[in-house]
């Protein structure tokens, strides 16, 4: 009687375990050396979950930026990432890039984290790109332009927000063959705070259409090739 308790308490430790590797095994993780390897090649994503600020303030190059901390923000700039491309995710330290692993491992995306962080990314000598310390457009500057020219497009964006890369193909088609001819006035949504500030521009990408100096036209958002001609010639 002794010997079969035993053995069904190894049998259910061995099972207790087998589930626990099972669950642990599927979130990839990399140290700052495989990792830095992994991201040259192509076909690939790189999201920073950091904090605008942060991210600001040196971040691995061509990398995307949503912010952990702010759900609805990294909703809504996640939900343009491609879940056919691996996804190449850090934070500071690998606290924050855990949970976001997590969550989009969740909706069957493939999800790789960096050991440590970007702390453990510097502590290797690797290399990071931004520092903050880029020249704002003046308002004064903004205004100008604006009252300039008898049509600006005003493209509200990052290098480093997934929606914003989405649209840079539409943008280009626009550009080449305009339905109507424009001035195109890029605002950088890292960097221009107060022109951004004086617009009420809260997400991004935003597009503004100005005709003669006033407003006729904005959309925050993905736009399609279509909604911008019809705006232009409206």
């Amino acid at each position: 009687m002794k010997c079969k308790f035993c053995i069904c308490l190894f049998l259910m430790a061995s099972f207790i375990m087998s589930c626990a590797q099972t669950s642990t095994s599927s979130s990839e993780v990399l140290n700052a050396a495989a990792f830095k390897e992994a991201i040259t090649t192509k076909n690939i994503q790189v999201l920073d979950v950091r904090t605008a600020t942060e991210f600001n303030g040196g971040h691995i190059k061509h990398a995307l930026q949503a912010n952990w901390l702010d759900q609805k923000e990294f909703a809504d700039r996640t939900q343009h990432l491609d879940k056919n491309l691996p996804v190449y995710v850090y934070c500071q330290a690998g606290g924050r890039s855990a949970s976001a692993q997590a969550a989009l491992e969740a909706q069957g995306y493939k999800v790789i984290n960096l050991e440590g962080g970007m702390s453990n990314w510097k502590m290797n000598g690797f290399p990071v790109e931004g520092a903050g310390n880029k020249a704002q457009m003046r308002v004064e500057d903004f205004d100008k332009t604006i009252s300039s020219n008898k049509i600006v497009l005003v493209d509200i964006g990052a290098d480093w927000c997934p929606p914003c890369r989405k649209m840079l193909p539409v943008l280009e088609t626009l550009k080449q063959k305009p339905s109507a001819p424009f001035y195109f006035l890029a605002v950088d949504g890292g960097e221009d705070i107060e022109v951004m500030k004086s617009l009420k521009s809260e997400g991004l990408p935003t597009f503004i259409l100005f005709k003669n100096g006033k407003e006729t036209w904005r959309h925050q958002g993905l736009v399609t090739l279509e909604e911008f001609n019809a705006a232009l010639n409206k």
